[in-house]
């Protein structure tokens, strides 16, 4: 049994507007806040899985993550039961990453969403926390390409729920992530996934052997040392990955400006 509501139908102080996407454990709907007058996205797990087991579980990771204050995380602005069933609210989006990328994006923007979904990731870590579940799907993006990152606890419990283990998105997550043994390494693999897509249109898959799919495409545009770094980020084996995210950002920085640059010469020599 799904967690479907009708177009206008109200859940509280929410008017529903229209549906955004549907997994195995929840339904994202675009809503109206009938009192603030804002729009709003609202989650709603499926019933079958409103059960005072989730919801406990629920509790423990929404107060472990609800200190996660960055600017390209994703706030929860309400949790609340409503009518027998947890809604929870954050802010509205224009798409999420994975609508983004059937689109063209330039190298510009793809290394400015990528050191902001790194920012993000690097402060949880910060914080001793692991997402679990970096994904496309999970990247929204606000007016500007401004982008939050989703799901932080929230994922953990849906895994759990529906799958019986925390492993994680099948395509997107590491290797020993798949053995059940996640860990920070487990998000820069995610995230170094993500970087790759973005440059090269491809999506690295088992085994990840090195090249993958689209290296054709980097050589010659992309700084050898920026192709290094998503090599070392999506390594199969995780301690030779960055330890975490916040190595990660540090190494990327220093090869941003240094990307870009060489990528404008080879421009202008064609």
């Amino acid at each position: 049994m799904t967690s479907d509501l009708r177009i206008r139908q109200k859940i509280g102080k929410y008017r529903i507007e229209r549906r955004l996407g549907q997994g195995g454990f929840a339904s994202v709907y675009q809503a109206m806040d009938t009192i603030q007058g804002i729009h709003v996205a609202i989650k709603i797990p499926h019933a079958q899985y409103s059960t005072s087991t989730v919801l406990n579980e629920f509790r423990r990771e929404i107060r472990t993550t609800q200190n996660l204050d960055h600017e390209n995380i994703l706030p929860l602005k309400d949790a609340s039961i409503i009518e027998d069933r947890l809604v929870m609210v954050f802010p509205l989006g224009e798409e999420t990453l994975l609508t983004r990328l059937t689109r063209r994006l330039a190298l510009e923007t793809a290394l400015d969403i990528s050191e902001q979904i790194i920012r993000a990731t690097a402060h949880a870590h910060a914080h001793r926390i692991i997402h679990c579940d970096i994904k496309p799907d999970n990247v929204i993006v606000f007016p500007g390409n401004h982008i939050r990152l989703a799901d932080f606890g929230i994922a953990k419990v849906s895994q759990k729920t529906v799958q019986g283990c925390g492993t994680g998105t099948v395509g997107y997550m590491a290797p020993e992530q798949a053995m059940g043994k996640p860990s920070r390494r487990s998000d820069v693999f995610s995230i170094g996934l993500i970087v790759w897509r973005m440059l090269t249109g491809q999506w690295p898959e088992w085994p990840f052997e090195w090249p993958p799919r689209g290296y054709g495409k980097l050589r010659g545009r992309i700084h050898p040392e920026f192709i290094d770094f998503m090599h070392r980020s999506i390594e199969p084996n995780p301690r030779r990955r960055f330890r975490d995210a916040e190595q990660m950002l540090s190494v990327f920085l220093k090869l941003k400006h240094r990307t870009l640059r060489h990528a404008r010469l080879k421009r202008r020599a064609s």
